[in-house]
């Protein structure tokens, strides 16, 4: 009975010790063991995705009738890299920058590194490479005016074009795609929660969201992202979509804290617009461009098209000064839990 009766009362204790609060470093890592898992599956994705793409690869010349086939499988597979990356580069780019760099720059980008010289050859694994520069080969036929227009001034340009020898298509298999490959290896195996400072991956979550509003500026100049593809509205979708899925990991640690609901709700209505926005736009394409377009001064005839709505509300749901937007309000949230804020540049 005796015994029983010490039992009894230490009940009470044990339940409180039970319902006690989650401490920092048990939020820290549960947000690193769940980051870890969901990018580590979307990692994945992106290392078969890159596989497929250079298994479709043919090694001969490349006819567009005749390997309209190869063709069409190495686009799919290219897209589905596209998914894979944009739902983890807020988090990724910011730890493994080389990577990000070697398998998400753009064409232009490359070009200001390299120099005059350029990159004469397209198709082999050094200078311009990444998802960009096989986008770059895979849509050479279908790329826009406007495209053309913005690259060909630029030091060390070289045309866009599919593989006219075997050489240069056993190159693009062997060595461009390769390359892809590789990389997407190595940010596989990389992504350990050793590795993973959830501190740089939230600002860089911060930072993505606020790249959306260069995303839709750039699409007046032909300089957006996948501007071969001509599919920068699919990778505003796939960034959104990835960042809120990041952001998801932290929410019971920021509810925890004061205010932290309250803040959380205002994050998630601006996450709900833009994604309703992105929605109600047709296709993978940006909207098309008034020809009289100015950022600067956008006119009302040019905010009340397709295209002046998304980059109004882009705008303002990014906007890391006014208060309510994705950008201001991840902000807060990265001062309360003892993060860097994002500032920009």
């Amino acid at each position: 009975m005796k015994t029983i009766a010490i039992l009894a009362a230490a009940l009470p204790a044990l339940a409180a010790c039970s319902d006690s609060p989650e401490t920092d470093a048990e939020f820290k890592a549960d947000v690193v063991a769940g980051m870890h898992d969901s990018i580590g599956a979307d990692l994945a994705d992106l290392v078969q995705a890159a596989r497929d793409l250079q298994a479709a690869a043919p090694t001969h010349a490349w006819d567009p009738i005749a390997d309209s086939a190869a063709i069409t499988a190495m686009r799919v597979a290219w897209m589905r890299s596209r998914i894979a990356y944009e739902h983890v580069e807020g988090a990724t780019a910011p730890i493994f920058g080389d990577l990000d760099v070697s398998m998400d720059a753009r064409y232009d980008d490359f070009l200001a590194r390299l120099g005059p010289t350029g990159d004469p050859n397209l198709f082999d694994g050094s200078g311009a490479t990444g998802m960009h520069a096989i986008e770059r080969i895979l849509y050479a036929h279908d790329i826009r005016a406007e495209v053309i227009d913005f690259e060909s001034p630029l030091p060390g340009y070289v045309a866009a074009a599919y593989p006219a020898t075997t050489d240069q298509a056993t190159a693009f298999k062997t060595q461009l795609a390769q390359k892809l490959v590789d990389d997407a290896i190595a940010l596989h195996d990389q992504w350990q929660p050793a590795a993973i400072d959830i501190g740089v991956a939230f600002q860089g979550l911060i930072g993505l969201m606020n790249e959306q509003k260069e995303k839709v500026n750039l699409a007046a100049t032909g300089e957006e992202e996948s501007r071969y593809a001509n599919l920068t509205l699919f990778d505003l979708r796939n960034n959104l979509d990835g960042t809120s899925k990041a952001y998801a990991l932290f929410r019971t640690w920021i509810r925890a804290r004061a205010g932290g609901a309250d803040i959380d709700a205002k994050i998630e209505a601006g996450f709900t617009e833009l994604e309703q926005l992105y929605a109600s736009l047709p296709g993978d394409a940006l909207p098309a461009v008034p020809d009289d377009w100015s950022a600067d001064a956008p006119t009302p005839a040019n905010l009340a098209t397709a295209f002046g709505t998304l980059w109004q509300t882009v705008h303002q749901d990014v906007d890391p000064v006014r208060s309510g937007s994705v950008v201001f309000e991840m902000n807060q949230i990265a001062t309360m839990l003892g993060f860097p804020e994002f500032i920009e540049e």
